[in-house]
């Protein structure tokens, strides 16, 4: 039998793989876009390249596994704030301040690299108990969504956070109900409004608190703070979160991440945060992938620009476009992510910010044409929200929660 790999078949199978995973790769470094824009781009541009529909799903998959895994690194080196601040920052950016960023460039990789491993046996037996239980899951999806929306609130720490989680969950939804059906221009590529809209969410607040810092210090070694046992902990409670919401519609992998922190309150919370937000990113793109192949559902945009393309739900070769893209994702997060953090140390804060902010305007108007810059700024004063009011920013996938709730 000739492998795989070396038949014509096999060979563009690969081809394509490896295309998205370098898509993966810029998705990921580039603050505001998303694999799911170049998913878009490729599901729109498929009759003209006269692609074969299953070698495309597995680069649109590729870049979108890959992407999970590369996020992290402007994450951690981009909306540093000034080391008086760490105590109030994101936990990567604790880490980032005390000169500890390689280390967390490599609990998110092995938290992602361990999700993936795990749940991909994992979801074959979860799949199984889903197809007993999603007609009974489908035919209420509000109340299911709501469940999940009330749990977000009620899982804050105090009631005033859970009111002003509630106050931000609230706002968000409007916002959704404003813009996701809004007209944009015609002539603008993939992606409509949610390039903006996400970049002004969960983006913008963030650089903006940047203004000013003293941005990315000297980093130490690389060596992990936290056990095996712990590592590998935090990584299952990271693919259990996305096994609980991979899935479900507009439940984003920020909910699995929610999901997962309870075992992420041992010895070292910071670093365990670290390790199951990862995985648990990575864990939702592979049980969304394992809903698409069961019910023909697409919990993602890639799956949304897989499924527009007609890609067939071959299960064999795209688990081995996921196989390939974790292992280049996690080689990425090591090697370009050490790098990033040496080059943004080196530049002056907030001319960066600067000019990332002003990259993020030219995305919003390339992906939603003049109208997103509207939808930028709205999105940027809903996102400063939980920051003023001190609660959790995944309130704001009310975003898409809320209008599927009210649908």
């Amino acid at each position: 039998m000739v492998p795989l790999s070396e038949s014509p078949a096999g060979t563009l199978l690969v081809a394509y793989t490896v295309g998205g995973c370098l898509l993966g790769c810029c998705s990921g470094l580039v603050p505001g876009l998303h694999a799911n824009n170049f998913a878009l781009l490729l599901a729109g541009a498929a009759p003209t390249l006269d692609a074969p529909p299953l070698p495309l799903g597995c680069a649109m998959l590729a870049a979108g596994v890959v992407h999970t895994f590369l996020d992290v690194v402007p994450a951690l080196t981009l909306g540093v704030p000034d080391a008086a601040m760490a105590s109030s920052a994101l936990p990567a950016h604790q880490l980032v301040t005390e000169g500890r960023g390689r280390e967390a460039l490599r609990l998110s990789a092995a938290g992602s690299g361990i999700a993936l491993c795990v749940s991909l046996p994992l979801a074959v037996g979860v799949t199984a108990g889903m197809r007993v239980a999603y007609p009974t899951l489908s035919a209420w999806p509000p109340l299911v969504l709501a469940a999940v929306a009330v749990f977000l609130v009620a899982t804050e720490a105090t009631n005033r956070r859970r009111v002003a989680g509630a106050v931000s969950f609230a706002l968000a939804t409007g916002l959704g109900l404003a813009v996701l059906d809004a007209p944009t221009d015609p002539l603008v590529t993939a992606g409509g409004v949610l390039a903006p809209l996400f970049a002004g969410l969960f983006r913008v607040p963030v650089l903006l608190q940047a203004v000013g810092g003293a941005g990315v210090p000297p980093q130490a070694d690389a060596r992990l703070g936290v056990t095996r046992r712990e590592l590998g902990a935090a990584a299952v409670a990271g693919a259990g979160g996305g096994a609980a919401v991979g899935y479900l519609p507009g439940v984003s992998a920020g909910v699995a991440s929610v999901l997962a922190l309870p075992a992420t309150a041992g010895r070292d919370p910071v670093r365990e945060y670290v390790v199951a937000t990862s995985g648990a990113n990575t864990a939702t793109a592979v049980f969304a992938l394992f809903a698409y192949w069961a019910f023909g559902t697409t919990r993602s945009g890639v799956l949304v620009a897989m499924n527009e393309a007609g890609v067939p739900a071959t299960l064999t070769p795209l688990v081995a476009a996921l196989v390939v893209a974790g292992a280049v994702g996690v080689l990425g997060v090591v090697v370009l992510g050490d790098a990033a953090l040496r080059v943004v140390g080196a530049v002056p804060t907030t001319p960066l910010v600067g000019g990332v902010l002003v990259g993020l305007v030219g995305l919003s108007v390339l992906f939603a044409g003049p109208a997103g810059v509207v939808v930028l700024t709205t999105a940027t004063v809903v996102g400063f929200v939980p920051v003023a009011l001190g609660c959790r920013r995944v309130h704001l996938m009310g975003v898409l929660l809320g209008p599927l709730i009210l649908a």
